[in-house]
This record gives C-alpha cells, sequence and structure tokens, in this order.
C-alpha cells in the first residue's frame, strides 16, 4: 500500500476506534453518551478512508482489491457507507453496537499491510505478547463461564416443563440468576477477546510483517471473533435471551475451542 495511503487508513481506524469504544459502553448498558461523538468521528473516518481508497487506486492504477489487505479495506469501507445511509434515512442507533466494532476491527486489518519497523525493545515485545495471551485466556474463562450457565439454563429449563424432579438439577440456580450470569460473563468475554485480537494483530503485525494473516489459524479466529459480535449484539439489540442465547454460548464456546486447537492443539493438521 502506498504510503500516504497507509497513513489515512490508520487515521481512519483511530477514529473508528472511538465507535468501539461506543460499542462496548453500549453492551455495558452506558449508551446515551458516547453515541453523537461515535457518530461523528465515525463519519470523519469513513471520509479518510474514502481518501486512503481514491488514492490508492489513483497510485497503484487498479481497483482497489488487489490483495486481500485492499479488499477487506474496501469492504468495511462499503459496509460502513451502508450504515450510514441507513442511518440518516431510519435513525437506527443499535445497530452501530454491531457495525462499529465490524468496521474497525476489518479497517485495523487492512491498515496492517503495509510494514512497520521492528520492536524498539525486546521486553516490550514480550509484554505485549504476555498482555495478548493474558487477555485471551481470560476471555476464555469468561466464555467458560458463560458456556456452563448456558447448559444449566438448558436443564432447567427442560426440567420446569416436564415437571419432573432430580436431586440435581433442583440446585442449579434459577433462570433468571442464570440468564444475568450469561449476559455477564457474555459481556467480559467479549471484552477481553477483542482487546486480544487487537493486540494480538498489532504483536503480529510487527513481528512478522504481512506473513501472518494467511495462516488458516488467524481466519478461524476472526470468525470466532465475529460470532461473538452477532452474538452480542443480538442480545443488545433484539433482546435475545434465554434459550436462544443459551444454545448461541454454545456454539460460540464450540467455535472457540476450534480456534484454541488452531492455535495450539492442532496445529501440524492446520499449518499443512
Amino acid at each position: 500500500m502506498h504510503e500516504m495511503s497507509a497513513l489515512w487508513l490508520r487515521v481512519a481506524t483511530v477514529l473508528y476506534a472511538v465507535g468501539l469504544i461506543h460499542a462496548i459502553l453500549t453492551i455495558l448498558k452506558r449508551r446515551a453518551k458516547l453515541f453523537r461523538l461515535a457518530f461523528i468521528t465515525f463519519c470523519g473516518g469513513l471520509t479518510l478512508h474514502f481518501v486512503s481508497i481514491v488514492e490508492e487506486a489513483a497510485y497503484t492504477g487498479h481497483f482497489p482489491a488487489n490483495n486481500f489487505y485492499e479488499s477487506v479495506s474496501l469492504c468495511a469501507y462499503l459496509i460502513g457507507l451502508l450504515y450510514l445511509l441507513v442511518y440518516l434515512r431510519q435513525h437506527v442507533e443499535t445497530l452501530s453496537a454491531f457495525v462499529f466494532p465490524l468496521v474497525f476491527v476489518m479497517t485495523l486489518m487492512g491498515a496492517l499491510g503495509t510494514p512497520v519497523g521492528s520492536w524498539p525493545d525486546p521486553k516490550v515485545r514480550d509484554a505485549w505478547l504476555l498482555a495478548h495471551v493474558t487477555l485471551v485466556l481470560a476471555g476464555y474463562a469468561a466464555m467458560l463461564l458463560m458456556a456452563a450457565a448456558s447448559v444449566a439454563y438448558l436443564l432447567q429449563e427442560r426440567q420446569l416443563k416436564r415437571k419432573r424432579e432430580s436431586v440435581l438439577l433442583d440446585r442449579l440456580p434459577p433462570l433468571g440468576v442464570l440468564d444475568g450470569l450469561i449476559s455477564t460473563s457474555m459481556t467480559a468475554g467479549f471484552l477481553l477477546i477483542t482487546l486480544a485480537v487487537i493486540a494480538g494483530s498489532i504483536w503480529a503485525f510487527i513481528e512478522s510483517g504481512t506473513r501472518w494473516i494467511a495462516e488458516p489459524k488467524i481466519v478461524v479466529s476472526l470468525v470466532t471473533w465475529f460470532f461473538y459480535l452477532l452474538l452480542v449484539f443480538l442480545r443488545v439489540s433484539a433482546g435475545w435471551r434465554g434459550r436462544k442465547a443459551a444454545v448461541m454460548s454454545i456454539v460460540v464456546l464450540g467455535c472457540s475451542a476450534l480456534t484454541w486447537a488452531a492455535h495450539v492443539g492442532l496445529r501440524p493438521m492446520f499449518t499443512r
């Protein structure tokens, strides 16, 4: 990517980050104060994003979708532009909880197509990697708690429908308590995993340039994050609770297990 195109795209990514913060606050049920600022910075990000795309097309002389980075950047811009048109027509704020994080992460991926210098200090490199691993493990712990509460919810719901007594199931918390536990662990897990994705992407970009993005395990990780984002969005905007949220939580845990296997347990198979 051309140097100036990359610069505009990175500045756009920073502006999109305000939207990510807004989405996280929305998930934490503090949505009232930041949307206006997030929307303004989002529009600014779209403007600079457009400048980056046009400048790259003018510099290279081809349509700006010649590789993964250009394609994901263009796709992020089109998603953001579509949301802007929908919002101006329908004023749908809740959709921002899904669109803002998605556009930010996709733009971040696109902005990593231009190499940068190596780590200034090995200690910074090791500390950054440690932070990434810690966030991943904490996020997985939250997801395991979410999945455990989901399984307990489904079992408790089934018992109540059948009106049968069980010594073991009678000791489970009420459905309302389990649903609240699913919501709390889901929020914590999404926040931790999102920060882990950002930290891991930046670390891998500085460490190995652009080679890492083509690895299947990275694709699996991003798909898992996308499903997690979808789960949180459906919970916040569509009011998914109870059985639907429990089933989706278990699906997300399955994707996370596949991600873990791709990175650790089944690495040889994924890198053939």
